[in-house]
């Protein structure tokens, strides 16, 4: 049991929210994602479908649901999908289906997208089931010193990241929560800490206004 847990018994039923952690690349989102994900078993990863073909080791249903160009128009046409994006001449997208079944049960839902997907989930009815939180590197030098450091990328690229993790970082005020990555362990607590809290909002605890009333004998 952690600090952040306490015995099901004395927990109501609660509908589960819509944590998106956004970012730019090389704030160390990925990994605090992943850290998340393996130490806490109520939250669960979104995965997304895509118009491009999967790659090696890529397993459809755990990275992502890979469909074809006609059958992702379909679900945009049948508002299948929560939000959705053209990146590289491929398409991917939330299903809606998958989140909104965890949601009811209880789960929460974690989602590694972007400032324009973030937005999308802001304009659906689902609104209320979302917290938007955004990761800062400690500052631009160390960004690009990551992102060099990953020996990964030509010199023409990591400038292209570096232009791309400025406006990235211009729509910081669209979210509820600014984190700085200068010590993961430490921003990792922070995270948990405000997924933690908002699992305690009233407007979440399904069960609360029963439990009050058989508490008060009505």
């Amino acid at each position: 049991m952690t600090e952040f847990t306490r015995p099901a018994a004395h927990t109501p039923p609660r509908r589960g929210l819509m944590f998106v952690l956004s970012s730019p690349s090389g704030a160390g989102k990925t990994t605090l994602s992943r850290r998340l994900l393996k130490n806490d078993p109520a939250i669960t990863l979104s995965v997304s479908a895509t118009t491009r073909p999967p790659r090696k080791g890529e397993t459809e249903g755990d990275d992502y649901y890979f469909v074809s160009p006609e059958r992702f128009a379909e679900m945009v046409a049948g508002d299948e999908l929560l939000e959705w994006a053209t990146v590289f001449g491929n398409r991917y997208g939330t299903p809606r289906a998958p989140v909104e079944v965890a949601l009811h049960a209880g789960r929460d839902v974690l989602f590694d997208i972007d400032w324009q997907g973030t937005q999308q989930l802001q304009q659906t009815d689902a609104a209320s089931d979302l917290v938007r939180v955004f990761i800062l590197p400690p500052d631009l030098k160390e960004l690009e010193r990551r992102l060099t450091t990953r020996a990964t990328d030509p010199a023409d690229v990591i400038a292209s990241r570096m232009a791309r993790a400025r406006d990235e970082i211009s729509h910081w005020g669209e979210y509820d929560y600014i984190l700085i990555n200068d010590d993961a362990d430490a921003c990792l607590v922070e995270i948990r800490a405000i997924l933690h809290a908002e699992r305690l909002r009233r407007k979440r605890q399904l069960g609360l206004a029963a439990f009050v009333r058989t508490m008060l004998g009505d």
